[in-house]
């Protein structure tokens, strides 16, 4: 936290930090800076809604391509593991064996939230190639099969005996050159942000070893599946069910010490959440606007784990849609939203910047509308085509691809990534 802040009444702090680890502060905050747009008062951009169905379009046709018969998968890291045509999922499962679902539960929570946090942008000279297929994969898709081998190879694992894990002892020893040998990184091929990669997950490895009411005695983060399934013993009951933003909250307030931006409300960690001025809201939560976008890929890559697992989640259109460079961009390609002034699109930023913080909140408040555009031209309901499928069908593709049309991939707007952000 910053020296100058002012020292805050702890319950204060608290409270006002839970208030903006929740979706619905997410969507209402995104939702005021909406507005400002549309009513012609942000410095940084415009809103012309003549184009939202144009928007939804380039979804339709992205989701029609990948998904013809309209049987969309929830966005997930899940779908990275099938990089290739390669059923790594079921390969994992192979290894693991006849043991209990929760035990396979453990594995595969295991190895989402590791490789969600090593999924902020690789940069676009990084490839990754995987000795089993042959095949060379870039970006998230090179990231999610590096991280997955380096998982079944045990180098998360503090345990020679039980390589299919991660644990608190064998995320505390990772050290760079590790991850970098896993990921196949030289001067030739650079990965964006290694070392603040490594240190997110010794970071990981640290509070879980803090927080064993949650993580447990193994100090695995996929103690979290225990503690809001099976807390008292190793079976998945068969009646468990739980909410998405159970599971983002969990994952909100017991990992927001692994986190290297240092905003904060006294002792309390935000995260991805970041100051602007013309966000308003109660006590010390005026002036933040909470994103939280690794936390929600993390959250939505966690369902199908706990669904293959025999838990039943509800009320996933809870979460939000995801504030990053792919479906920030589409927004911005599609012309839905527009740039007050083209010099900001070659300029370099900063996560925290005003410009980017607000991007990234009319991101995530437009997407609620697109999808909803997109469900009224494919004659769906929400039910059929929930968020999560829009997203996966969907904007991040769309987005991937008008960004390789226009720029050979790149963001419309440029940020110093560290790789922890987006």
């Amino acid at each position: 936290m910053d020296s100058t802040e002012p020292e805050f009444e702890h319950g204060a702090a608290e409270a006002a930090a839970s208030t903006l680890r929740t979706t619905v502060a997410i969507r209402e905050r995104a939702g005021q800076l909406l507005r400002r747009a549309r009513h012609g008062d942000s410095p940084w951009f415009t809103v012309d809604d003549g184009l939202m169905d144009a928007t939804a379009a380039e979804v339709v046709i992205a989701a029609m391509h990948r998904f013809p018969g309209l049987h969309v998968p929830l966005h997930s890291r899940w779908r990275h593991f099938e990089a290739g045509g390669v059923h790594r999922r079921a390969e994992l499962e192979r290894w693991l064996g006849a043991v209990p679902l929760a035990a396979r539960a453990h594995s595969l929570i295991d190895l989402t939230v590791v490789s969600v946090l090593l999924d902020g942008g690789a940069g676009p000279d990084w490839k990754y190639t995987e000795a089993a297929s042959g095949q060379t994969f870039t970006r998230s898709e090179g990231l999610a099969v590096a991280s997955y081998h380096a998982f079944v190879g045990g180098l998360f694992s503090s345990d020679r005996n039980h390589p299919l894990q991660a644990d608190s002892t064998g995320l505390r020893a990772l050290i760079p050159d590790h991850l970098a040998a896993a990921f196949q990184v030289t001067p030739t091929n650079p990965l964006v942000g290694l070392q603040e990669r490594a240190l997110l997950l010794h970071r990981l490895g640290e509070v879980i070893a803090e927080q064993p009411e949650v993580f447990g005695e193994d100090a695995r983060p996929a103690g979290m599946f225990d503690m809001l399934i099976s807390p008292l013993g190793p079976d998945v009951p068969h009646t468990a069910d739980v909410a998405a933003h159970d599971i983002l909250s969990q994952l909100l307030s017991s990992l927001s010490g692994i986190w290297p931006a240092d905003n904060a409300i006294g002792a309390f960690p935000l995260g991805d959440c970041w100051r602007h001025p013309a966000v308003r809201g109660e006590g010390l939560t005026d002036g933040w606007m909470p994103l939280h976008k690794l936390s929600q890929w993390m959250a939505y890559s966690l369902l199908e784990p706990f669904e293959w697992s025999g838990v039943k989640v509800r009320e996933v259109d809870k979460l939000t849609g995801l504030p990053e460079y792919r479906n920030g961009g589409l927004l911005i390609d599609t012309g839905l939203l527009r740039l007050r002034d083209e010099q900001a699109a070659r300029e370099l930023w900063r996560p925290g910047d005003e410009i980017i913080v607000e991007w990234r909140a009319l991101t995530v408040a437009l997407l609620d509308e697109v999808a909803a555009a997109v469900r009224r031209q494919l004659k769906v309901d929400a039910v059929r085509l929930p968020l999560a499928r829009v997203l996966e069908g969907g904007t991040w593709a769309a987005g991937r691809e008008l960004a390789q049309k226009h720029r050979g991939g790149l963001p419309p707007l440029r940020v110093a990534s560290d790789g922890t952000v987006f």
